[in-house]
């Protein structure tokens, strides 16, 4: 089973091969939010007459979830913790989802914003949570493409019919687990987890990771102090868009050495962000180089651990199968009808190394980078510690299927919760990591 390597930055995030062996389209992602139509697909709570919470969808244009969430509810006049949803979307993006509000439906009256439209409000006895995402529907226009268009044919046709065949595509972590023009998440995370946290600091003030800065303010802040190590000139200079770097630095300057403290003052789920990204990391190397070993990724091998799925398709995280030699068949049979798949694990404290060669393939990566699973528990840092998980080798994708443009080309399919769309896009295109 052959794969094509991947030549591009990609690469220095461990995502080293493409399931598609053809030449990429070329093209970019998101030249307009018009370019990237997302549709949640989420579990609907049962409708009730009287129910405490009203129920709606929002379809917005440019908007980040937690952004929204916080003006929805200063618009509504009650706290964002009333506010529930299935999953969170990226900015630039045409989006739909699902929301809740425990309050009445008149409550959405007084919604006004820009680019933001609710509809398809009912009130129901429970609120809109994480747990509801099933899935998402995408319809992602790949622009700019220079090649002729009975090439883009041909290329989309073939990687339509290997991805089917495969049953879908490597489940890499995509580039914005890792930030795509700043890709340093994973870098801090691997400091945190070293218990260099001064260096982990360092790195997320002043890295500037990639070879363009959008923001020239913001990259001349980061290269003076890169060159002065000087957090109270740093003060002076620091940008109104570097917030949170705003925020480690007035810190610093009252506490310093305090470089826990530091990051403590990051919101809590970007402090996680940086562990998760380099438990990212990791596992898109195990994946690579099981890919490299000729691997089989939708059958099991002795020593895998297998995840069952619901019957949404859900992976059931709390009831993994370790395959051995005695139920070996049966758990291939499983994974055959797509009612398991294979994993493998985003280290952390409590992850054990399984036999046979997918635990020699763990084990040498981690030897590698010179990490152990104690080193996932962080002093100080509560929220950075991880006991780890684990995640599908393989993402299957449904209704997948293209349209061909003048100078691009539309792409539509269907995702489980948690997977990247630009895994998928990124086998059309082969483009370079700034492109998605």
């Amino acid at each position: 089973m052959s794969f094509r390597k991947c030549t591009t930055a990609e690469a220095d995030l461990g995502m080293l091969y493409y399931i598609s062996d053809t030449e990429g389209t070329g093209g970019r992602l998101k030249a307009c939010a018009e370019d990237f139509v997302v549709n949640e697909i989420s579990s609907l709570p049962e409708p009730a007459e009287n129910g405490k919470y009203t129920i709606f969808k929002v379809t917005a244009r440019n908007w980040e979830t937690n952004r929204m969430v916080r003006l929805l509810s200063r618009e509504m006049g009650i706290s964002r913790e009333r506010i529930g949803f299935a999953g969170t979307k990226d900015k630039r993006a045409v989006t739909t989802q699902l929301m809740s509000v425990d309050a009445p439906p008149s409550i959405l009256d007084n919604v006004s914003l820009q680019d933001l439209t609710i509809s398809d409000a009912y009130t129901a006895r429970r609120k809109v949570q994480i747990g509801d995402l099933i899935g998402n529907e995408f319809v992602i226009r790949a622009s700019g493409v220079a090649k002729p268009m009975d090439e883009v044919k041909e290329i989309c046709e073939s990687v339509t019919s290997e991805i089917k065949k495969r049953g879908g595509f490597p489940n890499y972590f995509g580039v914005q687990r890792f930030g795509v023009m700043r890709p340093i998440t994973h870098k801090v995370g691997e400091l945190i987890v070293r218990g260099d946290l001064e260096g982990a600091v360092r790195c997320y003030v002043t890295d500037p990771a990639g070879p363009v800065s959008l923001d020239e303010e913001a990259a001349k802040a980061r290269k003076l102090f890169a060159e002065t190590k000087d957090w109270a000139g740093m003060q002076k200079y620091i940008p109104d868009s570097m917030s949170f770097e705003k925020s480690i630095v007035a810190f610093l300057n009252d506490n310093p050495g305090h470089w826990a403290g530091a990051i403590a003052q990051l919101p809590t789920n970007l402090q996680m962000m940086f562990v998760h990204a380099y438990q990212s990391y990791l596992f898109n190397l195990m994946l690579s180089e099981r890919i490299a070993r000729d691997i089989p990724l939708n059958r099991p091998i002795v020593g895998d651990t297998v995840i069952p799925l619901d019957a949404d398709g859900i992976p059931h995280h709390e009831n993994p199968v370790v395959a051995t030699e005695k139920n070996l068949d049966l758990v291939e049979r499983q994974v055959k009808l797509k009612r398991a798949f294979v994993s493998l694990p985003l280290y952390g404290s409590l992850t054990v190394i399984p036999d046979g060669e997918m635990g020699d393939i763990e084990r040498k990566i981690l030897e590698k980078e010179r990490i152990t699973a104690q080193d996932f528990i962080v002093p100080g840092l509560s929220h950075c510690s991880s006991e780890g998980s684990h995640r599908e080798v393989m993402c299957p994708v449904k209704n997948l299927g293209y349209e061909l443009e003048d100078g691009s080309y539309k792409v539509s399919f269907s995702l489980p919760k948690g997977n990247y769309a630009t895994c998928l896009m990124r086998e059309f295109m082969k483009s370079e990591m700034t492109d998605y």
